[in-house]
């Protein structure tokens, strides 16, 4: 997530429930002021919600059938992925939850990037659209727009969790591999250089490991082995990578070793993985000694 907003998303009985700050729409709640409490978003969506993302700007949300409905802000990037006729309501924000038509459902997945939206079908297909200034959309070109295509080198191959940077993409291959795409200006894609990417690429300093999930920064990664091993690169600037002593920029991953003797957390495994804009955070399993 962003660092310049605050939002909150959490579930109540299988509804959304959004707090924070409201501008352009990302909320939901047809508002656009700050909600110092969680308010419930009551979108047209028939069932439950089952998925929920968010970015900087913009929110969405799966339903238990598998629609995706996405609101909050578009400055004509199409991000939303609405088309003409369906966008911003109010101040380049939308805040009225909205069904995103062009999708083959189900979805079983998505992920809010910065200025771009991804999600994942059920049978695992990776599709976006929005921004694409930095080959954020992974297709080769900077070609950007709101419809939703598949990403073209990725139709044979089965993804199972996707992540979204600020400028920057992961995905995570049923075979456990990682492929990373977009803008490396930080090291985040983990390819060893600051060198953008125009199509999705895999990870090689991962590949002799199983990985199992992935997350995603504003301009930082990380990814959890099958073993419970943590790995992270990208923007070091802010110590978000867990190691100290790395340089600004760490292009490739590299495994975060605990201080278990001072922490007091004695053996572990890494479970998943959250980072955002200047910070990161993890959930571990204490092994029985």
């Amino acid at each position: 997530m962003l660092s310049f907003l605050s939002i909150t998303l959490v579930f109540m009985d299988a509804n959304e429930v959004c707090r924070g700050y409201g501008g352009f729409g990302a909320l939901g709640h047809s508002v656009y002021h700050r909600e110092l409490f969680p308010r419930l978003v009551k979108g047209s969506w028939e069932g439950t919600i089952k998925h929920i993302a968010t970015s900087g700007t913009h929110t969405a949300a799966i339903t238990e059938s598998g629609e995706l409905y996405i609101w909050g802000r578009d400055e004509g990037d199409g991000r939303l992925g609405l088309g003409p006729g369906r966008g911003p309501d109010h101040a380049g924000g939308l805040s009225i939850p909205s069904k995103v038509k062009e999708l083959p459902y189900p979805i079983a997945a998505v992920s809010c990037g910065g200025f771009f939206t991804m999600a994942l079908t059920v049978d695992g297909q990776l599709w976006n659209w929005g921004a694409n200034s930095n080959y954020e959309l992974g297709r080769g070109d900077k070609i950007g727009g709101w419809k939703p295509r598949p990403v073209p080198s990725l139709e044979n191959v089965k993804i199972i969790q996707l992540a979204s940077g600020g400028y920057h993409s992961l995905a995570l291959t049923d075979d456990g591999k990682v492929l990373s795409w977009g803008h490396g200006g930080q090291g985040q894609l983990g390819h060893g250089s600051i060198q953008n990417q125009k199509i999705p690429a895999v990870v090689e300093a991962l590949a002799h490991e199983n990985i199992i999930y992935i997350s995603c920064g504003g301009s930082s990664s990380a990814a959890v082995t099958d073993n419970g091993k943590l790995y992270m690169w990208g923007n070091a600037n802010d110590s978000q990578l867990g190691i100290p002593g790395l340089p600004p920029v760490q292009s490739c991953p590299v495994e975060v070793n605990f201080l278990m003797e001072d922490d007091g957390l004695g053996p572990h495994k890494v479970l998943s993985v959250a980072i955002g804009a200047s910070h990161a955070m993890c959930l571990a399993l204490r092994e029985s000694s």
